[in-house]
């Protein structure tokens, strides 16, 4: 077996590359040289010898009764003296000495098959990683730069972009780290590989790896939202009755769910029931917080959720981190309110519906202009009331009847104590 042949087969074996592949690139790379040191307009013919293991070309020539052009051409006497029988017009081939190319032209060959061989493994590269985008992959911090930090994932490098880590995590050269890819890009330098460490998905895919029943699809992760680093929420669903989805994602004594925890350092996680009743599912959502009651508005996809007072605090979370979490795991608007206030912002709109009605306006225009409570429209001016779209000067005097009608004027009742005491 001749060098050459030997050097193709074992580059094919260590880097992966089709064999077919690399003796295209070589025919082109010998093509390329020829061309480069004779010019385009020779006509030639470069193919892999594979019985002698070696690249053969062969230079095409017209015979010619007058040579214009030496490259291209051959005269008449010249070419009968190898086949006595050839005739004007016909075209004859010669073999080309490849160690006549030249240093310059033999550099330039390689250069060409460097580079190929260079595209042909990037696309591999590519192709490997394109389809193993949502999976989790480990790799060595190897630098920082501007725009993250750069993972040697072994065959290629992975970007851990600043968006993509985990707050307050810290890395140094060397460590090894766990990400999970969300795109891989092809670029002019080669394949991009994008992972992260905040995205849901993540948390998602390290659930499957600990939890056999969200493996096999037993129970069924329907939401996760998170605060990367302090908490999240996971939603979960067991398509089995005898199966409970928080048990088997917590494990025995926890063993399950505290090696996500620990993979997240230390990301508080809250497993909860998922339902396709909203109310129930903001209920478990909300945990650990105790629930009052709650008002569905489907269409404009909110809930206001009432607690007891004391619970007011633990619904909403430190900085709002809970009630936060819930509003995205959920996908809905969340307002919550204590009994107590609910119970006095209840007043307050009643009243504005009865002012409304003597305006014969709605109400939401009342809510556009600002004035939002019954305060709020009888303690406003003409000049604030001419704002609420269907609002004349006419009505404002039917509005402030009403308002007395209605008793919805504290202050004036209490204007009406006064005088009787002056008159005693």
């Amino acid at each position: 077996m001749s060098e050459l042949k030997k050097a193709i087969d074992q580059i094919s074996k260590d880097r992966g590359i089709d064999r077919d592949l690399l003796v295209d690139t070589l025919e082109e790379a010998v093509r390329s040289a020829v061309h480069r040191k004779y010019g385009d307009t020779m006509d030639i013919e470069v193919t892999f010898n594979e019985e002698l293991g070696e690249i053969e070309v062969y230079q095409f020539k017209v015979v010619a009764d007058e040579v214009h052009d030496e490259v291209s051409e051959i005269n008449l006497e010249e070419a009968r003296e190898h086949d006595p029988n050839v005739q004007i017009d016909d075209e004859m081939g010669f073999k080309l000495a490849i160690e006549d190319l030249g240093r310059i032209a033999a550099q330039s060959a390689k250069q060409v098959i460097i580079q190929r061989m260079r595209d042909a493994e990037q696309e591999i590269i590519f192709e490997e990683f394109k389809d193993r985008k949502g999976e989790i992959v480990s790799g060595i911090i190897q630098r920082r730069d501007r725009t993250g930090w750069i993972i040697n994932l072994g065959r290629t490098e992975a970007l851990l972009g600043k968006d993509e880590q985990i707050p307050r995590e810290r890395y140094k050269r060397g460590d090894r780290v766990q990400a999970y890819i969300i795109d891989v890009l092809k670029e002019s330098r080669g394949p991009q590989v994008l992972v992260s460490r905040s995205h849901p998905d993540y948390m998602v895919e390290l659930f499957k790896r600990e939890v056999p029943e969200v493996a096999d699809g037993t129970v069924k992760i329907m939401g996760v939202s998170r605060d990367p680093g302090l908490r999240a929420k996971v939603a979960v669903y067991s398509r089995e009755r005898d199966v409970d989805p928080v048990g088997a994602c917590v494990g025995i004594r926890g063993s399950r769910i505290q090696n996500v925890v620990q993979e997240l350092r230390g990301e508080r996680i809250d497993i909860v029931v998922w339902s396709p009743d909203i109310a129930r599912y903001a209920q478990h959502a909300l945990s650990p917080a105790v629930i009052s009651r709650i008002a569905v508005y489907d269409e404009d996809e909110a809930l206001e959720v009432i607690v007891p007072d004391d619970q007011l605090t633990l619904a909403i979370g430190r900085k709002g981190q809970n009630v936060k979490l819930a509003s995205r795991l959920l996908g809905w608007k969340i307002d919550i309110f204590t009994e107590s206030r609910y119970a006095e912002l209840n007043a307050s709109r009643k009243g504005l519906d009865q002012i409304a009605s003597v305006a014969e306006v709605n109400v939401e225009a009342f809510v556009a202009a600002g004035l939002d409570t019954t305060e709020a429209v009888v303690n406003a001016t003409d000049e604030e009331l001419l704002e609420v779209d269907g609002i004349t000067e006419e009505r404002i005097a039917e509005i402030r009847a009403g308002i007395n009608m209605l008793g919805l004027n504290g202050s004036e009742e209490d204007g009406d104590v006064v005088e009787s005491d002056e008159e005693e």
